[in-house]
């Protein structure tokens, strides 16, 4: 895990967003397309505004979510809808989104043919994760109903997952997957999440499942 603080947060969104940029285009020059993770909540916001005015080849860019919130696209929960309105805008209206999402009632009855689309745009070039007090990061909860599957080396794409304090089911590209990403980036801010971030790189990833995914990444943080 390699540690990089800044002053203040717009410093920190705005270096984020540039590294982001760069890697992507490295991606492009190795290969045909890229695929670019992003986390959803409010944290990324202002890294998806600065990231989407960049001018790049967003037409071979793979754009998707590390975890969805089963919620249709307009509720006020959705993953998707911050992106639509904040990533998948200006120059990066040209890239291509995959969705975490289908109309059904629950993620199981759809999880087959959602990862059809995915794997083959597999492996990550670039990755960015949250993660949360308690050392969760996309929809991988300790104590979640799925949670050594999630972290299994022999985990699917995708699984879906519900936890205790998640009003909704959730799914999520699994641990192998997102530890498998060529560029590893997440994105904190606060004490608090200092502290536990530094807590996880000693803990197990069944404690703290964001140690599953500390291996090469850079974490991002602001006061």
């Amino acid at each position: 895990m390699n540690f990089k603080e800044y002053s203040d947060d717009e410093m920190m969104m705005i270096d984020l967003a540039q590294n982001l940029a760069g890697e992507l285009r490295q991606s492009l020059k190795a290969q045909d397309r890229a695929l670019l993770v992003v986390p959803g909540g409010t944290t990324p916001g202002p890294v998806f505004d600065a990231l989407s005015s960049v001018d790049l080849d967003w037409a071979r860019v793979d754009v998707m979510l590390s975890d969805e919130r089963w919620v249709p696209e307009v509720h006020i929960r959705s993953n998707t809808r911050l992106l639509r309105e904040r990533l998948l805008v200006n120059h990066a209206a040209k890239a291509r989104y995959l969705p975490l999402y289908a109309r059904a009632q629950t993620p199981e009855e759809v999880l087959v043919e959602l990862e059809a689309v995915i794997a083959p745009a597999l492996p990550i070039s670039v990755l960015l994760l949250g993660m949360g007090a308690d050392m969760h990061t996309a929809s991988i909860f300790p104590e979640a109903d799925r949670l050594e599957d999630a972290l299994s080396p022999d985990a699917p794409v995708l699984l879906p997952m519900r936890a205790a304090g998640a009003p909704e089911p959730r799914i999520t590209l699994t641990a192998r997957v997102l530890a498998a990403a060529m560029n590893k980036h997440i994105l904190i801010t606060g004490a608090q999440k200092r502290a536990a971030i530094e807590r996880a790189a000693k803990m197990r990833p069944l404690d703290a499942p964001v140690a599953a995914v500390l291996d090469g990444a850079t974490v991002h943080w602001a006061p």
